[in-house]
């Protein structure tokens, strides 16, 4: 999409009642997708971690300058770096070129975790498949197949839910329900966002897992609102904790202040606010020399969030499916979606009725008010139905 007539960010345009948004929304869609699409095509076994990344991040960088060329370099790129997270891994991992030597395996499950943002207008996604897999044998069964279904219902569930008069308390209950369904569980700490212009962790939160100690203010789905929804679910106990490897990803907190005393500290610091704003960056982005000494200060003082490499119990897998989505008045639009791999677990989203009620539940919703019936006529019409939107998604094979 290629938009070279656009005049820039001064009109800050907050929501998605302006088609101007949407579009750029649907560019930062085309660039992630399209990023994801060639990465899963190009990964295979024996490749290098940070060779994985460093591809995902240049190929964002790249379809973000083939449009709205009138836009500044820095006010359009990476909105979410690339992680490549394998097996037990939860998320975010994305080394270093010094740090690591992780190299993908046949058979690996891999999340793929990218974003892309055009004028601050974020779409970001993640994925998960297994790699090399050999369609020829038939598909993956086993715990590996029971997560990886588990996850794929939960987002079809949080997509149809993404509706005005739906909570966010409604997506956290599905998603747990279709975990006790495939008797897995679902990743605590994990959260969806309504996302804004710059900010892609709004306030408005979905959870993943609902615990004593872990709650959102409930609030109710309404149009024109935008959301990345993350779903995780594990094959262990959902408790994710960190482990050696090295903090790489952050994002500045803007609501927070220090006079910074080393030249590199404020080096790196006029760095991270010119090119990445309020959005998530990787390390590998920054001056190498630099970002070692610079960002010590930074994450001491509190002027970045990190996003720390999380870790189930070795030996379990771990799936992931997010995307971003647009609650449009007619419809909530789901902006990334990608083949998915072919498995088949031992157990049926059948056996749980609210869930089936859920998946049959359209995206597409009407606004046609009913017409008033002529006098005398005691002919009833049928109510409109929604159209069952959940197509092959009611299939246990994912």
């Amino acid at each position: 999409m290629d938009v070279s007539d656009e005049e820039g960010s001064d009109q800050q345009i907050k929501e998605i009642d302006s088609p101007d948004v949407v579009d750029k929304y649907k560019a930062a869609s085309d660039i992630v997708n399209n990023a994801m699409m060639q990465l899963l095509q190009q990964m295979h076994p024996g490749q290098n971690v940070i060779e994985v990344c460093e591809l995902g991040d240049r190929l964002i960088v790249e379809g973000c300058n083939g449009t709205y060329k009138k836009l500044k370099e820095t006010d359009k790129g990476v909105a979410f770096p690339t992680c490549i997270s394998i097996n037990h891994c939860v998320g975010h991992f994305s080394p270093l070129p010094e740090e690591a030597n992780v190299v993908l395996k046949q058979g690996d499950v891999v999340k793929i975790d990218l974003g892309a943002h055009i004028d601050g207008f974020v779409s970001t996604c993640a994925h998960t498949i297994i790699l090399a897999q050999n369609a020829e044998t038939g598909p993956t069964t086993g715990r590996i197949a029971d997560v990886i279904c588990a996850a794929y219902f939960a987002s079809e569930c949080a997509i149809r839910l993404a509706r005005p008069g739906k909570k966010n308390t409604d997506v956290t209950q599905a998603i747990r329900k279709v975990a006790d369904v495939f008797h897995v569980n679902p990743v605590e700490a994990v959260l969806s966002h309504r996302m804004r212009q710059f900010v892609i962790d709004g306030n408005e939160v979905i959870l993943n897992r609902a615990e004593i100690d872990q709650q959102a203010e409930e609030f109710t789905f309404e149009t024109s609102q935008v959301y990345c929804f993350d779903i995780i679910m594990s094959t262990g106990e959902g408790k994710a904790r960190e482990e050696a490897n090295r903090t790489t990803v952050f994002k500045r907190a803007a609501d927070r202040t220090y006079q910074l005393k080393l030249q590199a500290s404020r080096q790196v610091f006029s760095e991270i606010n010119r090119r990445f704003s309020t959005l998530p960056f990787t390390l590998r982005a920054l001056d190498e020399k630099k970002r070692r000494l610079g960002i010590v200060e930074l994450i001491k003082h509190d002027l970045v969030d990190s996003y720390p490499v999380l870790y189930e119990k070795d030996g379990e897998m771990v799936a992931q499916f997010k995307f971003t989505c647009l609650i449009l008045p007619n419809s909530t639009m789901r902006m990334n979606a990608f083949p998915l791999p072919h498995v088949s677990s031992q157990y049926s989203i059948d056996s749980d009725l609210a869930i089936k009620a859920i998946l049959a539940m359209s995206t597409k919703r009407s606004n046609k008010k009913k017409k008033k019936k002529p006098a005398g006529n005691k002919k009833e019409e049928p109510e409109e139905k929604e159209g069952d939107g959940a197509g092959d998604a009611m299939e246990t094979d994912a």
